[in-house]
């Protein structure tokens, strides 16, 4: 048998251990893993030179913009940035242009995404207007539902409890998980309102509008509509040292609730914003130093689930305006995740086997993404090649993202994807786009 490619001279990571191997690919999925004396004939063969291949990592927090938004993202540019750094799947969320909250509008979604794509992408939903909308939007492929508690977005009435329940307990059914961004939307308004009357514009005001009693406020409230229906909650980008206790007690009750962090929580502060000014305004906001540990606490503790970009770009006018109010939230992050994490690893701050289960086996289980997550034979192809000895400095200008900016611009990291393999296809090669759009695939969710 002759397959399509046999990768040599690896270290790969099987098993919670690096090992010295060969990576036989066919028809997108490893064909075998073992000694090159033991690997099939291949239609090509591609020398590691020793460099680390890990399992293709899952960023389950990305915002593709497109449609209507094109302008700060699309499919090709953010699935590119992705490949750039060396992640292999991304999750999209719906607060887009049209909001994605109906099966119509995923599927038009992933018609446009089909024929840009450089990764594989799957798609969050927000809740419809009409819960019965819930069952043709897991059958059109949804990987989860997305809540926005800060300002409502889809057509759930996110003021009303006994809706809450009942759409807990009505996508419960599917079980597909519900992904929440957990900031209080009246306790935000009379905070936002009152440092507004006081002519208040600027970052200090933000972070006290958003202040850690927002986020608390809505991760408990959160948790008691769902100890009703213990449907499979997950928390996006936890900040507090509180919001995440409350999470962890749930946990240890046995309760359904995973939840993430996101590098920039982890490695910036509220003290940076007289570094960065304005460009660091993101939501939740940057905290204090005292919450930054409890994050990492939580993180190598192994409370925390996930690690996820919030890969949320904009152009650079937008996130340039005089008032905080006016300024967009977020960041590009996809081209920096990993090789941030990876300087984490060289200083001691956590180990390589903690960044895999936060970045490929832990999101590929929450989101059922199956054959992902994992190197072994039978799964899919995807793999993310490192050279971990390679320092370099991060060069936003260099982005593949449309969001040529970032508060890590000019800071040194050690661990530079080289090469990314989705679905057997190498589509980034030492920093080049080396596949043809479209080239990726929309994934859709499977149902146990």
């Amino acid at each position: 048998m002759i397959v399509d490619s046999v990768l040599v001279n690896a270290k790969a990571y099987l098993n919670k251990e690096i090992v010295d191997c060969s990576i036989a690919i066919e028809d997108g999925k490893i064909f075998k893993i073992g000694k090159e004396a033991q690997m099939p004939k291949a239609d090509e063969k591609i020398n590691l030179r020793n460099l680390l291949v890990l399992p293709g990592l899952i960023d389950a927090h990305v915002h593709l913009r497109d449609e209507g938004k094109s302008y700060k993202e699309d499919f090709y540019t953010g699935t590119a940035a992705a490949a750039a750094g060396g992640i292999t799947t991304v999750l999209d969320m719906p607060n887009n242009a049209p909001v994605t909250m109906s099966a119509e509008a995923l599927k038009n979604r992933m018609q446009i995404a089909e024929k840009k794509v450089l990764v594989n992408v799957g798609f969050y939903s927000e809740f419809p207007v009409n819960l019965h909308e819930v069952e043709a939007i897991v059958a059109q492929g949804a990987v989860a539902f997305k809540l926005f508690m800060a300002c409502q977005i889809g057509g759930l009435n996110i003021d009303d409890d006994k809706a809450l329940q009942e759409a807990f307990s009505k996508v419960g059914e599917s079980s597909v998980p519900i992904a929440v961004h957990a900031e209080d939307k009246a306790l935000l308004r009379a905070n936002e309102e009152k440092l507004k009357q006081a002519n208040r514009h600027d970052a200090a005001a933000f972070l006290k509008a958003h202040s850690e009693q927002v986020e608390l406020k809505a991760v408990n409230r959160l948790l008691n509509i769902n100890a009703q229906v213990n449907t499979r909650l997950h928390f996006c980008h936890m900040t507090t040292k509180e919001g995440l206790n409350a999470v962890i007690e749930a946990k240890k009750a046995g309760r359904n609730v995973t939840c993430e962090v996101t590098p920039q929580h982890l490695l910036l502060s509220n003290s940076d914003f007289e570094r960065y000014g304005l460009m660091l305004i993101m939501v939740p906001p940057l905290r204090s130093r005292s919450h930054i540990e409890a994050l990492w606490q939580g993180t190598v503790d192994g409370w925390v689930d996930i690690l996820g970009s919030d890969h949320a770009p904009h152009t650079l006018e937008e996130k340039s305006a005089s008032s905080v109010w006016d300024v967009k939230v977020g960041l590009p992050g996809l081209e920096t995740t990993l090789p941030l994490m990876l300087t984490m690893v060289k200083k001691n701050r956590i180990s390589l086997a903690h960044v895999i289960r936060l970045l490929s086996e832990k999101p590929a289980e929450i989101f059922n993404l199956k054959d992902r997550g994992r190197l072994g034979q039978g799964k899919k192809a995807d793999l993310t090649v490192v050279d971990f000895k390679q320092r370099f400095k991060i060069d936003a200008s260099r982005f593949h993202s449309k969001a040529k900016y970032s508060p890590f611009d000019g800071w040194e990291v050690q661990g530079k994807p080289v090469k990314t393999f989705v679905n057997g296809l190498l589509v980034m090669n030492e920093q080049e786009i080396v596949a043809k759009p479209g080239s990726g695939e929309v994934i859709r969710r499977e149902h146990a």
